[in-house]
C-alpha cells in the first residue's frame, strides 16, 4: 500500500460520523485536518480526533500535507469545492452526487486531467461484500449472459422523519437524485455502461407536511416529479426498469433483481455495504443464498478513499469521477426523457469497474474506540 493517503476533511456534518469511524479502522487513510463554516464543528471534530487539526477552508486547501479533500459539502457546492482543491492540486473524492449537473462534473474532471490529479466519488456501497458477491455470480456465468434488471426504492416521503427535508423537493433532489446514485452505479457495475435511456415521471402533491422536529406541521412545497420511471438501455444489451418513488407506501420487490438466461439473483440494498445475495437457476425449486464471495469485509463509508489510495498510478478507482460522472448523465437524461417524451442518449461511457477481490481491509468498528 506504501504510506497512507493523507486526507483533509470539508464539510463537518451528520456524514462525517461514519467517515470517522471507518478511518480509524483503515491503515490506508490518515486524516489530517477538517475544516466547516462553522468552526465550532470542526473543532469538536479535531477534539474528538487525534492529530487532527480544525483550520478555515483556505487554509486546509493550502495546507502541505493534505494529499486528498473529502468533500462534505451540499450538493449544490460539491463542484465549486472539487474545483478550488484541484486548483490547489489536491486530489478530490466527494460524496455523491458528483456535482449538482453534468456541466459543472464535467468541469471537475477536466481540471483534474489537466492538474495531474485524481477524482473519486461516492458511493462506495458498491465495493462491499453484497455488490460484490452478486457481481462475481454474474462473472462466473451461475445466471448466463445478463437479460435484464429491476430496481425499486419505495418511500412514502422524507418529509415523514426529516426535520428539513426541503431540498429534498426542489430542483437537485427528488427519489431519483437522492437514490438513485446507489442504484445506478450498482447497476453499471453490475452490468456495465449505459447507451440510452427511456423514462417517465409523474408529480402527486403540490406540498409536503413535515412530520418532526421543530418545524413539525409546516408546508414545504414541492417543485420536482417525486417519483421516476425507466428503462435503461446497457451497452451489453441488458435492459434496467428503474422504480425511484417519494409516493409509493412500500413495496416487497426486492432493492435489484438481475435475471440471466440461466437464473435471477436478488442483489441486496445498494444502500448498504453488505446482504444476502440468492440465487435461482435454472430447474431449481428454490432460492439458495450464496456464500460472501467478494468485495471489502465490514466496510462502510470511506472504503472508497482507501482503496483510491491502492489504485495504482494512471488507473482509474473503482469508486471514481468517470463512474459517477456516468451515473449523473443517466440520471438526468432519465428526467430529461420523461420531460420530452423520447428516448435520450448516453454520450458518456465508462468500464467495467474491476471486481473487488474478497479482501478484509481493516479491523472490525468495535474494536476501536474514538478519543
Amino acid at each position: 500500500m506504501g504510506k497512507p493517503l493523507n486526507v483533509g476533511i470539508i464539510g463537518c456534518g451528520a456524514i462525517i460520523a461514519q467517515y470517522l469511524a471507518n478511518f480509524r479502522r483503515l491503515d490506508q487513510v490518515r486524516l489530517v485536518a477538517v475544516a466547516d463554516l462553522d468552526p465550532a464543528r470542526a473543532q469538536a471534530v479535531a477534539d474528538d480526533y487525534d492529530g487532527v487539526r480544525a483550520l478555515s477552508v483556505e487554509d486546509l486547501l493550502s495546507a502541505a500535507d493534505v494529499d486528498l479533500v473529502l468533500n462534505l459539502t451540499i450538493p449544490a457546492a460539491h463542484a465549486d469545492v472539487a474545483l478550488r482543491a484541484i486548483a490547489a492540486g489536491k486530489s478530490v473524492y466527494g460524496e455523491k452526487p458528483l456535482a449538482a449537473t453534468t456541466e459543472e462534473a464535467r468541469r471537475v474532471l477536466d481540471a483534474a486531467r489537466e492538474a495531474g490529479v485524481v477524482v473519486g466519488c461516492a458511493p462506495d456501497t458498491v465495493l462491499g461484500t453484497g455488490i460484490q458477491t452478486a457481481r462475481k455470480a454474474i462473472d462466473d456465468g451461475l445466471i448466463g449472459a445478463p437479460i435484464s434488471a429491476s430496481a425499486t426504492m419505495a418511500t412514502p416521503g422524507h418529509e415523514r422523519w426529516h426535520p428539513n427535508p426541503d431540498f429534498y423537493y426542489q430542483p437537485g433532489g427528488g427519489p431519483l437524485l437522492d437514490m438513485g446514485p446507489y442504484y445506478v452505479t450498482a447497476l453499471v457495475t453490475l452490468l456495465g455502461p449505459v447507451t440510452s435511456v427511456l423514462g417517465a415521471a409523474s408529480h402527486t402533491r403540490d406540498e409536503r407536511t413535515i412530520g418532526s422536529g421543530a418545524r413539525q406541521g409546516e408546508k414545504v412545497p414541492v417543485t420536482i416529479d417525486s417519483h421516476v420511471t425507466g428503462v435503461l438501455v446497457h451497452a451489453s444489451g441488458a435492459l434496467s426498469t428503474l422504480f425511484m418513488s417519494f409516493d409509493a407506501v412500500k413495496s416487497k420487490s426486492p432493492n435489484i433483481e438481475i435475471h440471466g438466461e440461466r437464473g435471477s439473483l436478488v442483489v441486496p440494498d445498494p444502500n448498504h455495504f453488505d446482504g444476502d445475495v440468492e440465487l435461482f437457476p435454472l430447474g431449481a425449486t428454490d432460492w439458495e443464498t450464496l456464500p460472501v464471495s467478494a468485495g471489502y469485509v465490514d466496510s462502510g463509508r470511506g472504503f472508497g478513499i482507501a482503496d483510491l489510495a491502492a489504485t495504482p498510478q494512471g488507473k482509474e478507482p473503482r469508486a471514481g469521477g468517470a463512474l459517477a460522472y456516468h451515473a449523473l448523465e443517466v440520471m438526468e437524461s432519465l428526467l430529461e426523457s420523461a420531460h420530452k417524451g423520447t428516448s435520450v442518449a448516453i454520450h458518456s461511457t465508462v468500464d467495467r469497474p474491476d471486481r473487488v477481490e474478497l479482501t478484509v481491509l481493516a479491523e472490525r468498528a468495535d474494536a476501536l474506540q474514538p478519543k
